[in-house]
């Protein structure tokens, strides 16, 4: 027995190394129970294709996949998972061609354990950036619990039995969500890296256009593309609509999820923090506390930045603050002028504190000129609190490329 043993150790030691490659995200979402609203029938994965559209920032020619069963109670067997190139942003439909299997540690099956995340094998496909890729995932059993992101602004598909290399799904059902879908990694020259854009809703692109890809997130990759010394950065987009700081929300706090969305997330160099407003219109969506509860809860968002700040630096990563756009008159939330006090109190520590590495003012490039502590109207979804399409491009092109130099 020793000797067969030694014999087989043997064997793994002369095998040939397999040249470490450079990782670096080029899409990702971040992963939270979905609400019951956002859920799919308990039985919906049982015995069934879905296929999902992820728009990838940067591009390469060997990639792997991630997915995901972080808040699954029970193991979770996929039985196939394939990849393609869709048709459109909005359809079904994929090139045959281009459909390919991925395989984990050489099967086409995968059981991922309760609470984790699973690689793909890597895989030999040529994908160009700021282009689309569909994921086919065939589910034996349905999730015990589902793991996924609500807001993916992206329509999914959803079909009964094996259909992963189905050419279109003509009778499948819709929805704009993802399901067990994390990221997407390429292998990528040495120096390349990713920009992680931590935050809530106004990351995740509320307001922005179904299949239309253009959150202020993915303007910023086009613009990183377009340059030469910049082409070689991924933009991963880890926001969750109604996220908080310090407590959770629709997913966990910013605090909670920091290590998994943005420490573990592939190639990351930089990170960016848009994140507060739901914990500061939440203080006083019901009634306004007060004043040394004001100052007190301000004096916890700042602490909860400094937290986020010192994670990163332990993690060598550059952090850079964003300040909170205005929000008076928002439908939800009716900021009364404590609020607002509280936001500007904010917005003048992540300015002038020397916390951030670097900070993108936000807040006085979007505010109304007229009526500061107001969105511009130019920019506003109509909410006074979300950005539109044209404020999301404005945002995207707000973001000085020089942060990203290295």
């Amino acid at each position: 027995m020793l000797l067969a043993v030694s014999a087989a150790a043997s064997t793994l030691l002369a095998q040939p190394a397999v040249p470490p490659q450079n990782w670096v995200g080029s899409w990702a979402a971040s992963q939270q129970i979905p609400e019951p609203q956002n859920s799919l029938a308990p039985d919906d994965l049982r015995d069934a294709t879905l296929r999902q559209i992820v728009h990838l920032s940067m591009g390469g020619s060997i990639l792997r996949v991630h997915l995901s069963n972080a808040f699954g109670s029970q193991p979770l067997h996929l039985l196939s998972v394939h990849i393609a190139g869709p048709l459109s942003a909005a359809a079904a439909k994929i090139d045959p061609a281009s459909d390919k299997p991925l395989t984990f540690s050489g099967n086409p099956d995968v059981i991922i354990p309760a609470g984790a995340e699973y690689l793909s094998d890597p895989v030999e496909y040529p994908v160009t950036a700021l282009k689309d890729l569909a994921v086919s995932i065939y589910f034996g059993d349905a999730p015990a619990q589902q793991t996924g992101h609500p807001g993916s602004r992206a329509t999914s598909y959803l079909v009964r039995g094996n259909a992963v290399s189905a050419a279109d799904l003509p009778e499948a059902k819709k929805f704009d969500h993802w399901y067990q879908l994390a990221a997407v990694d390429v292998a990528a020259q040495p120096n390349a890296a990713a920009v992680v854009i931590l935050g809530d809703s106004i990351i995740d692109g509320h307001g922005a256009t179904t299949n239309g890809n253009d959150r202020w997130t993915d303007v910023l990759a086009q613009r990183l593309q377009a340059g030469a010394a910049t082409r070689d950065i991924g933009v991963l987009n880890e926001g969750i609509g109604g996220n908080h700081l310090l407590t959770d929300g629709l997913g966990p706090s910013a605090l909670a999820r920091f290590d998994r969305d943005v420490l573990a997330q592939a190639g990351v160099r930089w990170v960016i923090v848009l994140e507060g407003v739901n914990d500061l219109g939440g203080l006083t969506r019901l009634a306004d506390p007060p004043q040394t509860e004001h100052a007190a809860f301000v004096h916890r968002i700042l602490a909860s930045y400094e937290q986020l700040i010192a994670r990163a630096h332990e993690a060598h990563l550059q952090i850079i603050g964003a300040t909170i756009m205005p929000y008076s008159d928002s439908d939800y939330y009716h900021p009364p002028a404590s609020n607002e006090a509280d936001r500007q109190a904010i917005n003048q520590w992540i300015r002038t504190s020397g916390h951030f590495d670097a900070v993108i003012d936000f807040d006085k490039a979007m505010a109304d000129p007229a009526r500061p502590n107001h969105l511009n109207p130019a920019y506003d979804s109509g909410d006074h609190l979300h950005p539109s399409a044209a404020g999301y491009r404005a945002m995207g092109e707000l973001v000085p490329l020089s942060l990203f130099v290295h």
